[in-house]
């Protein structure tokens, strides 16, 4: 929820969470109350879906950040792949990292309280109580980059301007109506629904965009449309305004220096670099060339091979360079081998399970991934919300509503990857593959698995970054045994990002990041809705009645309680239908930075490496300089 520092984290965390109270600051700011939602409603400086908020309408700033971090410097980090447009909301091209900064949202969620937002934009806001709709007050002081004053019309404009342009935003919004203005300086969503608690906040982590200038022309007298990628650079209201842009190649941010809320509560101490500039490489290998020689400043790594093997340079062994691991609290996202099951071949469970089972988990961390992972085995891994053992108590009930739809095993057996201990377990393991593909009706001929209509059984795994294919190649090695014939194809990042908005794959590689309050976004990633819906994140093509009832159990649950057990049920279900082969997760993320770089005492932990350097450290003047004199020696 609230500022997001790349563009697709900024999709997955306007997501989140239904549960037992949607907690308010206790102090009641006293402003008119004409226009709201209801007159009783209080007016509240914060928004929680986990209880009380932790700062007061009073507070200073947040405790992880250093109130008094200096401004200036610059730091230049890696991009993936490439991009054409500026405009991180358009359903067509591929947007610029980072590009969404550049705007404010209503809120602005606190990095270290999961599902919980204070007024950035929005002086205060105030649900009804049967949450039918909320209201929120525009600062009259919040402004555009032109100078403009932020008005309700463009929080309305914005709204519906997203859902016109974005399926994402589509799904995601879909239970509010619409906005309308409601008062001097104040905004209401109405909602088609009541008893969603997540709504108030989703609408919190709106980004406001300039009616003005989407309504205005371009320099070649076109008329702009936000559904349309741009090249030109887009007006903005937030802490960073794009100073240049090379297309395909880099991206420098410069600091707005009068920033309309550079003074607020929720802004003190952050977004500390006078300037950020992303460089662009199709390929982690020059990249990182170009880090160790210095043309680069951050580092988050991804490959445990590199991080065992590559941090024998001399900026490290000098101490120029510092590599840390940094401890985050989000839940683990379920990343796997993703079936796009709109393909004939992955309709049968029993296929899907084969894959799984013929993916040697054990042998790959020992021989590539030099044992720094633990195999992911939930779609809500690391917290509470994972299925354990057999259900119980309201989770079995919510599932016996749902029972003649979803796999026996549901309520049989606990859910549990395969395990390989040895070359034994791993022929097992493959044999019984073999018995699921042709229970599925695949026969091997000549070594290749056929269906009944004579089709041979194949699989395009669709990457764009080429380090998986030394994990992908032993796994074809493996599908081979068993008559799949399997191929590998890189694309560039504009070609992959296409293709999978089109749906237009075999096989990837998938990530699905959740909250520890999911909600409204598992419509999105999981709802019968989404499948066909070109643009949503339902990469897999999932229509299944059971998941969408659960889906709906999970947004109107009433409590946490009921949230986990809806949570629960639902992984349970989703893992049982085999919809991925499931890959691992580390940790702790793995970062190197040059030695010129400060950062405050007590870092946030609900927000990913890259965004939390970028959000709360800053570029220290004194280590620069003596990092330059070193360098010298």
């Amino acid at each position: 929820m609230g500022r997001i520092l790349v563009n697709e984290a900024r999709r997955d965390r306007v997501g989140g969470a239904v549960v037992a109270a949607l907690a308010v600051a206790a102090s009641i700011v006293a402003l008119p109350s004409a226009g709201l939602c209801d007159p009783n409603a209080p007016r509240e400086h914060a928004i929680s879906l986990l209880g009380s908020v932790r700062y007061g309408p009073d507070f200073k700033h947040f405790d992880w950040v250093d109130p008094n971090a200096p401004k200036g410097g610059r730091v230049r980090m890696r991009a993936t792949g490439t991009y054409d447009s500026l405009n991180p909301y358009a359903q067509k091209g591929l947007a610029a990292v980072w590009s969404n900064v550049i705007h404010d949202s209503l809120m602005a969620e606190s990095l270290d309280e999961p599902a919980t937002e204070y007024g950035l934009i929005a002086e205060w806001v105030a649900h009804a109580p049967d949450f039918s709709s909320a209201t929120f007050g525009i600062r009259p002081e919040a402004r555009f980059h032109d100078g403009r004053p932020i008005t309700p019309d463009d929080v309305v404009f914005s709204l519906e301007a997203l859902k016109k342009s974005s399926p994402r935003y589509q799904i995601y919004f879909k239970d509010v109506t619409r906005a309308v203005v409601s008062g001097e300086r104040m905004v209401t969503f109405e909602f088609a629904v009541t008893g969603n608690r997540e709504l108030p906040v989703i609408v919190g982590s709106l980004p406001v965009l300039a009616r003005h200038y989407w309504e205005g022309k371009d320099a070649n007298g076109e008329p702009r449309d936000i559904a349309r990628g741009t090249t030109e650079i887009p007006l903005g209201s937030g802490p960073y305004r794009i100073k240049q842009a090379d297309i395909g190649r880099s991206i420098t941010y410069e600091r707005v220096a009068d920033w309309w809320a550079r003074d607020l509560p929720v802004s003190r101490g952050q977004w500390n670099f006078d300037e950020v500039r992303f460089e662009y490489f199709r390929d982690a290998v020059p990249a990182f060339e170009a880090f160790k020689a210095g043309q680069l400043d951050f580092w988050s790594e991804s490959s445990a091979k590199s991080w065992a093997t590559a941090y024998d340079f001399d900026a490290l062994r000098r101490g120029l360079v510092k590599r840390e691991e940094w401890q985050n609290d989000l839940v683990t996202p379920m990343q796997g081998f993703a079936f796009n099951i709109r393909r004939p071949q992955f309709k049968d469970p029993r296929v899907r399970r084969a894959f799984n089972l013929a993916f040697d988990f054990e042998w790959a961390s020992k021989n590539i991934l030099f044992d720094q992972y633990t195999r992911v085995g939930s779609y809500f891994e690391n917290s509470e919300l994972k299925a354990k053992g057999l259900p119980t108590g309201r989770e079995l009930e919510l599932l016996e509503s749902v029972r003649e739809q979803v796999p026996k095993e549901v309520f049989t057996t606990p859910y549990a990857n395969p395990f390989n201990r040895g070359p034994e377990d791993a022929r097992r393991h493959m044999a019984e593959a073999a018995k699921l593909l042709a229970a599925a009706g695949w026969k091997q001929q000549n070594g290749e698995l056929r269906n009944a209509a004579g089709e041979a059984f194949t699989v395009e795994f669709l990457i764009v970054s080429p380090e998986f294919e030394r994990i992908i190649q032993p796994y074809g090695v493996a599908l081979g045994r068993l008559g799949i014939k399997t191929s590998i194809r890189i694309v560039d990042s504009a070609q992959y990002r296409r293709r999978l908005n089109t749906f237009d794959f075999d096989m990837v590689v998938a990530s699905f990041r959740q909250s520890v309050t999911p909600g409204n976004e598992q419509r999105d990633y999981w709802g019968s809705a989404a499948a066909d819906s070109e643009g949503s994140r339902n990469l897999i093509g999932i229509k299944n009645t059971a998941v969408d009832q659960l889906i709906e159990k999970l947004i109107f649950a009433t409590d946490r309680a009921e949230l986990v057990a809806a949570s629960r049920a639902l992984d349970r279900v989703l893992l049982w239908n085999h919809y991925l082969v499931p890959q691992w997760y580390v940790p702790k993320e793995r970062v190197a930075m040059w030695d010129m770089f400060g950062g405050p005492a007590k870092m946030p932990t609900h927000v990913q490496a890259t965004s939390r350097f970028l959000q709360v450290w800053w570029h220290d003047q004194a280590a620069a300089a003596r990092l330059s004199d070193a360098r010298r020696r």
